[in-house]
Protein backbone atom coordinates (compact mmCIF):
# COMPACT_ATOMS: atom_id res chain seq x y z
CA UNK A 1 0.00 0.00 0.00
CA UNK A 2 1.38 3.43 -0.95
CA UNK A 3 2.09 5.92 1.83
CA UNK A 4 -0.67 8.46 2.24
CA UNK A 5 0.58 12.02 1.90
CA UNK A 6 -0.86 14.91 3.90
CA UNK A 7 -1.28 18.33 2.36
CA UNK A 8 -1.13 21.40 4.56
CA UNK A 9 -4.51 23.13 4.40
CA UNK A 10 -6.14 26.44 5.23
CA UNK A 11 -9.35 26.21 7.21
CA UNK A 12 -11.90 28.76 8.39
CA UNK A 13 -13.67 28.13 11.69
CA UNK A 14 -16.10 30.06 13.87
CA UNK A 15 -15.91 29.82 17.68
CA UNK A 16 -19.17 28.56 19.26
CA UNK A 17 -19.52 31.60 21.51
CA UNK A 18 -23.29 31.73 20.91
CA UNK A 19 -23.92 28.06 20.20
CA UNK A 20 -27.31 26.87 21.40
CA UNK A 21 -30.30 24.87 20.20
CA UNK A 22 -33.24 27.26 20.30
CA UNK A 23 -35.07 26.09 17.17
CA UNK A 24 -35.24 22.92 15.10
CA UNK A 25 -34.31 22.92 11.41
CA UNK A 26 -32.95 19.36 11.25
CA UNK A 27 -33.80 16.08 13.00
CA UNK A 28 -30.85 16.34 15.40
CA UNK A 29 -32.07 19.56 17.04
CA UNK A 30 -34.25 19.42 20.17
CA UNK A 31 -34.75 22.83 21.83
CA UNK A 32 -36.33 21.21 24.88
CA UNK A 33 -32.94 19.84 25.99
CA UNK A 34 -30.47 22.36 27.45
CA UNK A 35 -27.09 22.70 25.76
CA UNK A 36 -23.82 22.46 27.67
CA UNK A 37 -22.15 25.44 26.04
CA UNK A 38 -18.86 24.97 27.88
CA UNK A 39 -18.59 21.39 26.63
CA UNK A 40 -19.45 22.46 23.10
CA UNK A 41 -16.66 25.04 23.24
CA UNK A 42 -14.16 22.48 24.52
CA UNK A 43 -15.10 20.07 21.73
CA UNK A 44 -14.72 22.81 19.11
CA UNK A 45 -11.38 23.87 20.62
CA UNK A 46 -10.10 20.31 20.40
CA UNK A 47 -10.84 20.19 16.66
CA UNK A 48 -9.07 23.53 16.22
CA UNK A 49 -6.06 22.33 18.22
CA UNK A 50 -5.75 19.11 16.23
CA UNK A 51 -5.66 21.04 12.95
CA UNK A 52 -2.94 23.32 14.29
CA UNK A 53 -0.93 20.38 15.66
CA UNK A 54 -1.07 18.76 12.23
CA UNK A 55 0.45 21.87 10.68
CA UNK A 56 -2.65 23.37 9.11
CA UNK A 57 -3.48 27.08 9.05
CA UNK A 58 -6.73 27.92 10.83
CA UNK A 59 -8.37 31.30 10.43
CA UNK A 60 -11.38 32.53 12.37
CA UNK A 61 -14.55 34.39 11.49
CA UNK A 62 -16.13 36.28 14.38
CA UNK A 63 -19.31 34.70 15.77
CA UNK A 64 -22.37 36.92 15.90
CA UNK A 65 -25.03 36.99 18.64
CA UNK A 66 -28.34 35.54 17.62
CA UNK A 67 -26.72 33.13 15.13
CA UNK A 68 -26.16 29.93 17.14
CA UNK A 69 -25.46 27.80 14.05
CA UNK A 70 -22.64 30.02 12.79
CA UNK A 71 -20.21 27.55 14.40
CA UNK A 72 -20.98 25.30 11.42
CA UNK A 73 -18.68 27.29 9.15
CA UNK A 74 -18.69 24.73 6.33
CA UNK A 75 -22.15 25.91 5.34
CA UNK A 76 -21.01 29.48 4.80
CA UNK A 77 -19.53 29.12 1.32
CA UNK A 78 -17.90 26.95 -1.32
CA UNK A 79 -14.27 27.94 -1.95
CA UNK A 80 -12.17 26.77 -4.89
CA UNK A 81 -9.09 28.24 -6.57
CA UNK A 82 -9.45 31.57 -4.77
CA UNK A 83 -13.08 32.00 -5.81
CA UNK A 84 -15.92 32.02 -3.29
CA UNK A 85 -19.62 31.36 -3.75
CA UNK A 86 -21.24 32.41 -0.49
CA UNK A 87 -24.24 30.45 0.73
CA UNK A 88 -27.88 31.35 0.37
CA UNK A 89 -29.48 29.57 3.32
CA UNK A 90 -32.81 27.78 3.10
CA UNK A 91 -33.99 28.51 6.64
CA UNK A 92 -34.64 32.03 7.86
CA UNK A 93 -32.82 31.29 11.12
CA UNK A 94 -29.49 31.17 9.24
CA UNK A 95 -29.99 33.80 6.52
CA UNK A 96 -28.09 36.49 8.44
CA UNK A 97 -24.91 34.38 8.39
CA UNK A 98 -24.35 35.02 4.68
CA UNK A 99 -23.48 38.75 4.98
CA UNK A 100 -20.82 37.90 7.57
CA UNK A 101 -19.13 35.54 5.08
CA UNK A 102 -19.47 38.06 2.26
CA UNK A 103 -17.71 40.61 4.45
CA UNK A 104 -14.99 38.22 5.61
CA UNK A 105 -14.05 37.01 2.14
CA UNK A 106 -14.53 40.43 0.60
CA UNK A 107 -11.88 41.86 2.95
CA UNK A 108 -9.35 39.29 1.67
CA UNK A 109 -7.94 38.24 -1.69
CA UNK A 110 -10.89 36.25 -2.95
CA UNK A 111 -13.28 36.71 -5.83
CA UNK A 112 -16.63 36.64 -4.05
CA UNK A 113 -20.32 36.64 -4.79
CA UNK A 114 -23.42 35.21 -3.16
CA UNK A 115 -25.34 32.37 -4.73
CA UNK A 116 -28.62 33.22 -6.44
CA UNK A 117 -30.19 29.89 -5.52
CA UNK A 118 -30.43 28.09 -2.19
CA UNK A 119 -26.94 26.71 -1.71
CA UNK A 120 -25.45 25.74 1.64
CA UNK A 121 -21.78 25.82 0.78
CA UNK A 122 -19.46 22.95 1.60
CA UNK A 123 -22.31 21.32 3.43
CA UNK A 124 -23.52 20.22 -0.01
CA UNK A 125 -20.60 20.86 -2.38
CA UNK A 126 -17.45 18.75 -1.98
CA UNK A 127 -14.50 18.80 -4.40
CA UNK A 128 -12.91 15.49 -5.38
CA UNK A 129 -10.10 16.00 -7.84
CA UNK A 130 -11.58 17.96 -10.73
CA UNK A 131 -15.19 17.15 -9.83
CA UNK A 132 -17.67 18.76 -7.48
CA UNK A 133 -20.05 16.32 -5.80
CA UNK A 134 -23.25 18.17 -4.96
CA UNK A 135 -26.08 17.19 -2.63
CA UNK A 136 -29.74 18.07 -3.05
CA UNK A 137 -33.05 17.01 -1.57
CA UNK A 138 -33.14 18.80 1.78
CA UNK A 139 -31.14 22.04 1.68
CA UNK A 140 -29.34 23.10 -1.53
CA UNK A 141 -31.76 23.20 -4.45
CA UNK A 142 -31.13 21.63 -7.83
CA UNK A 143 -30.75 24.98 -9.63
CA UNK A 144 -27.74 25.71 -7.44
CA UNK A 145 -25.85 22.87 -9.11
CA UNK A 146 -25.81 24.50 -12.54
CA UNK A 147 -25.00 27.87 -10.97
CA UNK A 148 -22.05 26.39 -9.08
CA UNK A 149 -20.79 24.50 -12.13
CA UNK A 150 -20.74 27.73 -14.14
CA UNK A 151 -19.14 29.82 -11.39
CA UNK A 152 -16.26 27.44 -10.75
CA UNK A 153 -15.98 25.93 -14.26
CA UNK A 154 -16.02 22.49 -12.67
CA UNK A 155 -18.21 19.54 -13.54
CA UNK A 156 -20.89 19.10 -10.88
CA UNK A 157 -22.22 15.62 -10.13
CA UNK A 158 -25.67 15.87 -8.53
CA UNK A 159 -26.52 13.39 -5.78
CA UNK A 160 -29.98 12.96 -4.26
CA UNK A 161 -30.14 12.65 -0.47
CA UNK A 162 -33.13 10.70 0.81
CA UNK A 163 -32.74 10.36 4.60
CA UNK A 164 -33.60 13.42 6.68
CA UNK A 165 -30.92 12.64 9.28
CA UNK A 166 -28.34 13.16 6.52
CA UNK A 167 -29.64 16.44 5.22
CA UNK A 168 -26.33 17.77 3.86
CA UNK A 169 -23.90 15.91 1.64
CA UNK A 170 -21.14 16.28 4.22
CA UNK A 171 -23.18 14.25 6.72
CA UNK A 172 -23.28 11.27 4.33
CA UNK A 173 -19.99 11.52 2.40
CA UNK A 174 -16.42 12.61 3.10
CA UNK A 175 -13.56 13.30 0.71
CA UNK A 176 -10.34 11.59 1.79
CA UNK A 177 -8.04 12.58 -1.08
CA UNK A 178 -8.31 13.47 -4.77
CA UNK A 179 -9.44 9.97 -5.69
CA UNK A 180 -10.91 8.48 -2.52
CA UNK A 181 -14.17 9.04 -0.66
CA UNK A 182 -16.15 7.33 2.07
CA UNK A 183 -19.92 7.41 2.23
CA UNK A 184 -23.11 5.87 3.59
CA UNK A 185 -25.00 4.30 0.66
CA UNK A 186 -28.45 4.29 2.29
CA UNK A 187 -28.41 8.09 2.56
CA UNK A 188 -28.60 8.32 -1.25
CA UNK A 189 -31.26 7.53 -3.83
CA UNK A 190 -30.59 4.34 -5.85
CA UNK A 191 -29.50 6.25 -8.96
CA UNK A 192 -27.06 8.32 -6.93
CA UNK A 193 -25.68 5.15 -5.36
CA UNK A 194 -25.02 3.84 -8.87
CA UNK A 195 -23.16 7.04 -9.77
CA UNK A 196 -20.97 6.78 -6.68
CA UNK A 197 -20.20 3.11 -7.28
CA UNK A 198 -19.16 3.88 -10.86
CA UNK A 199 -17.02 6.90 -9.99
CA UNK A 200 -15.49 5.48 -6.80
CA UNK A 201 -15.44 1.66 -6.90
CA UNK A 202 -12.82 1.60 -4.13
CA UNK A 203 -14.69 3.91 -1.76
CA UNK A 204 -14.89 3.13 1.95
CA UNK A 205 -18.49 2.34 2.91
CA UNK A 206 -19.92 3.30 6.27
CA UNK A 207 -22.55 1.23 8.03
CA UNK A 208 -25.62 2.61 9.78
CA UNK A 209 -23.88 2.78 13.15
CA UNK A 210 -20.98 4.85 11.80
CA UNK A 211 -23.36 7.14 9.93
CA UNK A 212 -25.49 7.70 13.03
CA UNK A 213 -22.32 8.67 14.93
CA UNK A 214 -21.79 11.34 12.23
CA UNK A 215 -18.60 9.54 11.24
CA UNK A 216 -18.80 10.83 7.68
CA UNK A 217 -18.74 14.43 8.86
CA UNK A 218 -14.96 14.25 8.77
CA UNK A 219 -11.98 16.29 7.56
CA UNK A 220 -9.04 14.68 5.77
CA UNK A 221 -5.72 16.19 4.72
CA UNK A 222 -4.95 13.18 2.55
CA UNK A 223 -3.45 11.17 5.38
CA UNK A 224 -4.96 12.19 8.71
CA UNK A 225 -8.74 11.97 9.06
CA UNK A 226 -10.33 13.86 11.95
CA UNK A 227 -13.71 12.25 12.58
CA UNK A 228 -16.29 11.82 15.35
CA UNK A 229 -15.08 9.42 18.02
CA UNK A 230 -18.17 7.21 17.85
CA UNK A 231 -17.39 5.97 14.35
CA UNK A 232 -15.11 3.15 15.49
CA UNK A 233 -15.79 0.76 12.60
CA UNK A 234 -15.08 3.51 10.10
CA UNK A 235 -11.84 4.36 11.91
CA UNK A 236 -10.75 0.73 11.58
CA UNK A 237 -11.47 0.78 7.84
CA UNK A 238 -9.49 3.97 7.44
CA UNK A 239 -6.47 2.36 9.08
CA UNK A 240 -6.76 -0.62 6.76
CA UNK A 241 -6.64 1.78 3.80
CA UNK A 242 -3.52 3.54 5.05
CA UNK A 243 -5.16 6.61 6.60
CA UNK A 244 -4.61 7.76 10.18
CA UNK A 245 -7.92 8.40 11.95
CA UNK A 246 -7.97 10.98 14.74
CA UNK A 247 -11.12 10.73 16.86
CA UNK A 248 -12.81 13.83 18.21
CA UNK A 249 -15.69 14.03 20.67
CA UNK A 250 -18.53 16.00 19.04
CA UNK A 251 -21.41 14.85 21.24
CA UNK A 252 -22.52 18.37 22.17
CA UNK A 253 -21.90 19.89 18.74
CA UNK A 254 -24.01 17.09 17.29
CA UNK A 255 -26.96 18.49 19.24
CA UNK A 256 -27.19 21.11 16.50
CA UNK A 257 -26.70 18.57 13.71
CA UNK A 258 -23.01 19.18 13.09
CA UNK A 259 -19.63 17.53 13.59
CA UNK A 260 -16.01 17.96 12.55
CA UNK A 261 -16.59 18.90 8.91
CA UNK A 262 -19.56 21.13 9.69
CA UNK A 263 -17.22 23.23 11.83
CA UNK A 264 -14.59 23.46 9.09
CA UNK A 265 -14.70 25.48 5.87
CA UNK A 266 -11.78 24.51 3.65
CA UNK A 267 -10.10 27.47 1.95
CA UNK A 268 -7.51 25.53 -0.06
CA UNK A 269 -3.92 24.42 0.25
CA UNK A 270 -1.58 26.18 2.63
CA UNK A 271 1.29 25.26 0.30
CA UNK A 272 3.50 22.19 0.09
CA UNK A 273 2.96 18.59 1.14
CA UNK A 274 4.42 16.49 3.88
CA UNK A 275 4.07 12.87 4.84
CA UNK A 276 4.23 13.73 8.54
CA UNK A 277 3.25 17.32 9.41
CA UNK A 278 4.16 18.95 12.70
CA UNK A 279 2.39 17.33 15.59
CA UNK A 280 1.51 14.09 13.77
CA UNK A 281 2.12 10.80 15.48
Amino acid sequence: MSTRVATARRYLMCPPSYFDVVYSINPWMDPSKPVDQRLAYLQWQRIYDVFVELGHQVELIAPLPGLPDMVYAANGATVLDGRVLVARFRHQERVAEAPAYLDWFGARRFEVRQADYVNEGQGDFLAVGGLLLAGRGFRSEQASHAETETFFSRTVIGLNLVQADYYHLDTALAVLDERTIMYYPAAFAPQSQQILRKLYPDAILADAQDAAAFGLNAVSDGRHVVLPAGATNLAAQLREHGFEPIPADVSELLRGGGGVKCCTLELGSAGGTTANPKGAA
